[in-house]
């Protein structure tokens, strides 16, 4: 006799997306792939033991419905820029062109990008950086914390806090001498439980980071306190939030003049190289999940009763931990009703 689970036949539903799908790697498209399982095995013969799709881990699942959702709002941008770019060559080419064409091309894509959050199920964020399963970050600096005035001056700690001064104070404590590692450790632990990451740009500043989401309530609520060398002390003191720039800036893009036109094109021509880099990005990342789906699945495995009985008969039979572990777990569950019921069944 011998345990089997029966095949489960659900497929990976992403969303917006009916089936679970594989990665074209020379062009970074998506084909459908649906999940299949054994068929039925004859009668008398147990089928093996197997992880079915319900035995995976939720989140590379999640992953999956991220990445797929991703690439689709990707595409779907890329498609809407080359329409504008042509519409603009055009309109440059001729000086001339069908009336307003050019300016329903930017309000479309202007409308998809105010999109790209809930399109991207959060995972996308303003420079195209994707993330998954960890959400979409939103980047900023803050006004006079400066790496060079952390270097520089006496020892002083600073508190900060979010969400108002009646919040929990997170402190960090400047002191001489310290490397710029050690400087952005610091500020990294003591910000972290008010998710806020911290470090160092490529031109040394310190770069603070936070959920898409969060970001809201940072900007309006985050204040600082210090003892009077790089912040005032007393009360907490809101600073200034300076958000780093997105990759893209439709709302800029002037259509107005034939100058302008060069210059959205010019724009335009650099948004799809980012959207083109991002879908790689995204793409290899759909790629890599996927395999992790095709190695997440065990081999299949023959568990018969009788071994399962003689495991049990050795370990109950030694004294000690391990016995009592063994009876004490066979025991669970097991009423004076349930016995009379079975015995009932002779």
């Amino acid at each position: 006799m011998q345990i089997a689970q029966l095949p489960n036949s659900t497929g990976i539903t992403g969303k917006g997306s009916g089936t679970a799908r594989g990665v074209d790697g020379a062009s970074g498209s998506v084909d459908s792939a649906s999940a299949r399982t054994d068929g039925a095995s004859p009668r008398g013969s147990a089928a093996p033991l197997q992880r079915g799709l319900s035995n995976w881990d939720h989140q590379l699942q999640g992953e999956i419905s991220n990445a797929q959702q991703t690439l689709d709002y990707l595409e779907r941008s890329s498609s809407q820029l080359q329409a504008l770019k042509s519409e603009l060559a055009a309109k440059l080419a001729a000086r001339a062109g069908r009336d307003g064409q050019v300016e329903a091309r930017v309000r479309q894509f202007s409308s998809t990008w105010r999109q790209r959050t809930s399109d991207s199920g959060g995972s996308l964020d303003a420079q195209l950086g994707y993330s998954s399963p960890q959400s979409a970050q939103q980047s900023f600096t803050i006004r006079g914390l400066t790496m060079a005035s952390l270097r520089e001056g006496s020892q002083e700690v600073l508190a900060f806090a979010v969400g108002g001064a009646n919040q929990a104070l997170r402190s960090v404590s400047i002191d001489p001498g310290l490397t710029d590692e050690e400087i952005i450790s610091r500020f990294d632990r003591a910000l972290m439980p008010s998710n806020i990451r911290v470090r160092q740009g490529e031109d040394g500043q310190v770069v603070f980071s936070t959920p898409e989401s969060s970001w809201a309530n940072v900007r309006d609520s985050l204040s600082v306190r210090g003892s009077g060398i790089r912040f005032p002390g007393g009360q907490m003191n809101r600073v200034r939030t300076d958000p780093e720039p997105p990759a893209i800036m439709p709302e800029q893009w002037d259509t107005s003049d034939i100058e302008s036109l060069r210059a959205t094109l010019h724009e335009v021509v650099q948004a799809l190289a980012h959207i083109q880099q991002s879908r790689a990005s995204v793409s290899l990342a759909l790629a890599q999940a996927t395999a992790r789906v095709e190695s997440a699945q065990a081999k299949p495995v023959d568990v018969s009763m009788d071994t399962v009985a003689q495991s049990f008969t050795d370990k109950a039979s030694k004294p000690g931990y391990d016995s009592l572990l063994a009876i004490s777990s066979a025991l669970v569950g097991i009423s004076r009703e349930r016995v009379i019921s079975l015995l009932g069944l002779r």
